[in-house]
């Protein structure tokens, strides 16, 4: 039986060093933009498979009829969703319970012994966020489209979105003489592992910062994007390029990046998405900080917020474009079971007894 030699060794070592870093099985490439501009998708069909277990729609429970009393009629304390018929009011209740508790099933957010009361801080939250989805699919059909959202887009069945963010402790020895490392290298699964400045939510899905890379004027005047304000930005995009499983030329054409006109359409949908997740933290996440428990705040004691994992979670679109929220007309219109409201009287047209008469 022959043996190795050392050199025969290192140069197993060596291949099986190379081989592991290649992906397998190969990885598919979609053109997606103009030839000649390398604006390619890459895919790895492993990962798509196991995203697609991830993005599958949950069955829809059949439509019921709007006709009958009214929620809010016959069950108290309906603050939301009282113009809905009892039927449609049950059925909601019964896919929302599949959507975010199904292991705990109604208790999650009920009193079992007063349905009607607001002694668990879960419920309270739940109205909240049935508000939010109204708005998302009312307000922010720049990003959302016809599509829409349920509660299932973000939750998949766990009670706490599996993607959220909070904001994080401040980095150790970030003001020390040596000078602030701003947030870098110090490697987070925020930006993949990268060293780019690890919380990219604060500045930008929080705060309004500028999200920007070029400076269109030169220095020393006018000109405030510097290198580490632009990897602030990059720490953004790495998050929505992972977030949505796609390369940067999903949204970008390589050859003119900051060019808008050069652009796919894509771009200005993930320029509304990102205002969108910015008006829900600040408008429904944050002012519910006091409702929470401790357990549920972060590092810091603010309230979980959402980025675009939360809703993407790997998928160029929520669910791959599943459009759940046509089957819950209830959950895109504030007003649905509203009866329609009078048209206002036409005021008659003053007379001036003065005036000749019409020829």
């Amino acid at each position: 039986m022959r043996t190795l030699s050392l050199q025969g060794l290192v140069a197993l070592g060596v291949a099986v060093a190379v081989l592991s870093g290649c992906e397998r099985p190969p990885p598919d490439s979609i053109q997606s933009g103009f030839r000649g501009t390398a604006m390619q998708q890459v895919y790895n069909p492993r990962i798509l498979a196991d995203q697609a277990d991830l993005n599958k729609a949950p069955e829809v429970i059949p439509a019921v009829s709007s006709e009958g009393p009214k929620a809010k009629d016959v069950y108290q304390n309906v603050q939301v969703l009282g113009n809905l018929s009892v039927g449609e009011f049950t059925r909601l209740m019964t896919a929302m319970t599949a959507w975010v508790s199904p292991q705990e099933g109604c208790t999650y957010c009920h009193n079992p012994a007063n349905f009607a009361e607001d002694s668990k801080y879960t419920k309270v939250v739940a109205r909240r966020m049935t508000e939010m989805t109204q708005t998302i699919n009312a307000d922010w059909k720049t990003h959302v489209a016809a599509t829409g959202v349920t509660c299932y887009t973000c939750h998949r069945g766990n009670p706490v979105p599996q993607n959220v963010w909070f904001a994080p402790l401040e980095q150790k020895h970030a003001k020390r003489m040596l000078g602030n490392k701003a947030q870098q290298n110090t490697p987070a699964e925020s930006v993949t592992l990268a060293t780019l400045p690890y919380d990219p939510f604060t500045p930008f899905l929080l705060q309004d910062q500028k999200i920007a890379v070029n400076g269109t004027t030169a220095l020393p005047t006018g000109n405030r994007q510097s290198i580490k304000q632009a990897e602030w930005t990059f720490g953004l995009m790495v998050h929505m390029s992972d977030s949505l499983g796609v390369n940067c030329t999903f949204c970008h054409n390589t050859r003119a990046i900051s060019e808008w006109k050069e652009s796919p359409p894509q771009r200005v949908t993930a320029w509304h998405g990102i205002r969108m997740a910015r008006d829900l933290n600040n408008a429904y996440l944050e002012p519910l900080t006091p409702v929470f428990p401790k357990n549920r705040l972060g590092p810091t004691g603010d309230v979980a917020k959402v980025n675009c994992t939360t809703c993407h979670q790997g998928a160029y679109k929520p669910l791959y474009g599943a459009p759940m929220a046509k089957d819950h007309p209830e959950l895109q219109d504030r007003n649905y079971g509203a009866p329609p409201a009078a048209a206002a009287p036409i005021a008659a047209a003053a007379v001036d007894p003065l005036a000749k008469p019409a020829q």
